[in-house]
């Protein structure tokens, strides 16, 4: 079967919610102005939505799978609750300068690509095709390494507050770089 399928690639903290670091409980989940547009939009143009996400937190020992597990539930069930569908939550728990059982080099943490690999085989995705959205630019060259379509490097609103200038546009393409940037994830829409 040929890949046909796109899909719209999101890290979770810094695209989906604020990055208050090890976010695991819904009271400390603050989502990002414009993520359900997103999504929606993104949705209804035929992408597949896949979060793809980083959980070093877990190696760390700050919060268990199973406290992952249930917080994604949580997240994936807001999304629902605004006719909003995520195909999958899909995550790396390891960290390589950790001990335990998730402390060594793994293929799935960003800014490798097995994450993207492993979503591209169950749901038959076209890479080309898709779009990677990520706050990092472990995300970025994870993008990269998979060959994604189209890659947005973008930067929570309360941060880029003080480092853009008025006349910074709210999406554009890097020059000479194959990645574009974003300060507002609604903006991201042009890109679908």
């Amino acid at each position: 079967m040929k890949p046909s399928r796109k899909a719209l690639l999101l890290d979770r903290d810094g695209v989906i919610n604020v990055n208050h670091g090890y976010v695991h409980h819904p009271e400390d989940c603050d989502f990002i102005p414009g993520i359900f547009s997103l999504c929606a939009a993104a949705q209804k143009r035929g992408y597949r939505i896949i979060i793809v996400t980083n959980q070093s937190g877990i190696a760390r020992r700050y919060y268990s799978r199973a406290q992952f597990h249930a917080f994604s539930r949580w997240i994936e069930h807001a999304f629902f609750t605004r006719g909003i569908s995520i195909q999958q939550t899909l995550h790396c728990p390891h960290h390589p300068k950790e001990s335990g059982a998730f402390g060594f080099q793994c293929c799935c943490r960003k800014p490798r690509a097995g994450m993207i690999f492993r979503a591209q085989r169950r749901f038959h995705l076209n890479l080309s095709q898709s779009i990677m959205v990520g706050d990092s630019w472990s995300d970025v060259r994870c993008g990269q390494h998979a060959k994604i379509g189209k890659i947005v490097h973008f930067q929570d609103p309360l941060l880029v507050k003080a480092q853009s200038t008025p006349f910074t546009p709210n999406l554009y393409k890097v020059r000479s770089r194959d990645y574009y940037r974003a300060k507002s994830l609604r903006s991201i829409t042009r890109l679908l």
